[in-house]
């Protein structure tokens, strides 16, 4: 079994920024590149807090935990853990996951060299454990079950992975850290009950508030007027209420495009209204104009009730030919 020394890059023969490889039991592994992490967390700390503590090792025989971090798509759960990275001054790499991920795109991939040997590289995961890092499983419940079989060893008390393909048996430095985000949608696969019970414990992240909402819009578009911002994120609160899958990233897009578009042509200028208009519907679609409308049908398809008002009246002036009553 290889184990990294527990402190700075000891141990790990060419392991620097320039030379990004390691020499493993004779087998030279090739890392991959830390993601630049400028990432500011904007809103509650508690969440953060949380986070951070279940990284602490407060005891030599204490072992940090893996979480996962849940949520709807879009509200902030890949920001989360970079930030948190950020805030422990460790390298960050993020594995996205999907369904066809296979067990060695996790761990290490031989490569055909050019020479015609067989080089060999190692994941964001495995060189974060190389390197005593901070690695992201980004939505992790998009991918199979043989995969996360794989990771079993990683996330108990081993803290180890075997890569077949290149026959090594790879522990993990005690500075690397884990986490993993699964979106609360439709579109993924049940993680086995063994993996969720590694996986402890559970960060739950809902929609931001107002506040903080607005904060998150500002930083990512600071050159936003101040009523479009407003208008923005005064349909995100409300849309929060009556339609989950709308969020602060489908905000920001929202913004995005209803700026160029008054950017785009100064000729026949679109004003600020009809810009943002035409974006919602651009980004989010014909029913981000009637979501009372789109809530009571799926409440209505769960049997429940509908809710009584309306955001078309909200949003839009009775005689406005964009209000969905029209």
């Amino acid at each position: 079994m290889h184990k990294p020394d527990g402190d700075g890059q000891k141990g790990l023969a060419g392991t620097t920024r320039a030379g990004r490889s390691v020499l493993l039991d004779g087998v030279t592994i090739h890392l991959a590149q830390p993601m630049d992490s400028p990432q500011e967390w904007i809103g509650e700390r508690e969440i953060l807090k949380q986070l951070l503590a279940c990284w602490l090792v407060i005891d030599e025989r204490d072992l940090p935990l893996s979480p996962r971090i849940t949520g709807q798509p879009g509200i902030g759960k890949t920001s989360l853990a970079m930030a948190g990275a950020k805030e422990r001054k460790q390298d960050l790499y993020i594995f996205q996951c999907t369904a066809d991920t296979r067990p060695e795109d996790l761990l290490i991939t031989p490569v055909l060299a050019e020479s015609g040997t067989i080089a060999y590289h190692a994941s964001p995961l495995v060189t974060a454990m190389l390197t005593g890092s901070v690695c992201v499983l980004d939505e992790g419940n998009r991918m199979n079950e043989k995969s996360w079989a794989s990771l079993a060893s990683l996330l108990d008390h081993r803290r180890c992975v075997e890569s077949i393909v290149a026959g090594l048996l790879i522990q993990a430095r005690d500075d690397f850290r884990c986490c993993v985000t699964m979106n609360e949608d439709a579109s993924t696969y049940e993680v086995p009950d063994y993996i969720l019970s590694r996986l402890q414990p559970t960060l739950s992240m809902g929609f931001p508030r107002r506040d903080d909402e607005l904060a998150i819009l500002r930083y990512h578009m600071p050159f936003a007027p101040g009523e479009m911002l407003g208008l923005t994120v005064d349909f995100l609160q409300a849309a929060h209420q009556l339609n989950p899958e709308f969020s602060v990233r489908d905000g920001i897009h929202l913004l995005q495009y209803a700026l160029k578009r008054l950017a785009q042509d100064s000729t026949h200028p679109l004003s600020k209204d009809e810009a943002w208009r035409e974006s919602l519907v651009k980004v989010l679609g014909e029913e981000a104009l009637d979501l009372e409308g789109l809530s009571r049908r799926r409440k209505r398809a769960l049997g429940d009730q509908a809710l009584p008002q309306g955001l078309g009246d909200f949003f839009f002036e009775g005689d406005d030919p964009l209000h969905p009553e029209r």
